[in-house]
C-alpha cells in the first residue's frame, strides 16, 4: 500500500518586494497564478542579468551615457516584440542599473 504524501513547495528563489508589487493588488494578493508569477520573475531577472555586459560595453566602448543606455534598453523591452509587460520592463532596467551599480533610471514615470 502506498502512502500519500503531500507535495512541498520547494521553490528556493526569493522574489523581491519590488517585483511582487508589480503583480499584487492593494491587499498583497497575487493578480496572476503563482506559477506564472514565478516564471515572470525569472524571465525578468534573467533579462537583467543577460543585459549587464552588453550595456556595460556600450557605456565603456562607445561612451554612451548610463541613463541613455538604460533608456535604450527600456525602449527595446517595450517594443512591438516585447516579451515583458511595460511595468516589468521598468523593473528590468531598474534591476539592470542596480547590477551595474549605476544610478536608478530617471526616465521612468515613477522615478524619484
Amino acid at each position: 500500500m502506498r502512502s500519500r504524501t503531500s507535495m512541498s513547495d520547494d521553490y528556493q528563489i526569493e522574489i523581491p518586494p519590488s517585483f511582487q508589487a508589480l503583480h499584487t493588488n492593494a491587499r498583497g494578493r497575487l493578480l496572476i497564478p503563482l506559477v506564472d508569477f514565478r516564471a515572470r520573475y525569472e524571465l525578468c531577472e534573467d533579462l537583467a542579468q543577460h543585459l549587464t555586459e552588453h550595456c556595460r560595453s556600450i557605456h565603456v566602448e562607445i561612451g554612451v551615457d548610463e541613463q541613455d543606455v538604460l533608456e535604450r534598453c527600456h525602449r527595446g523591452l517595450v517594443g512591438p516584440d516585447a516579451v515583458v509587460a511595460e511595468n516589468e520592463a521598468g523593473w528590468v532596467v531598474t534591476r539592470l542599473a542596480e547590477l551595474l551599480d549605476w544610478p536608478a533610471p530617471t526616465f521612468l514615470p515613477d522615478a524619484p
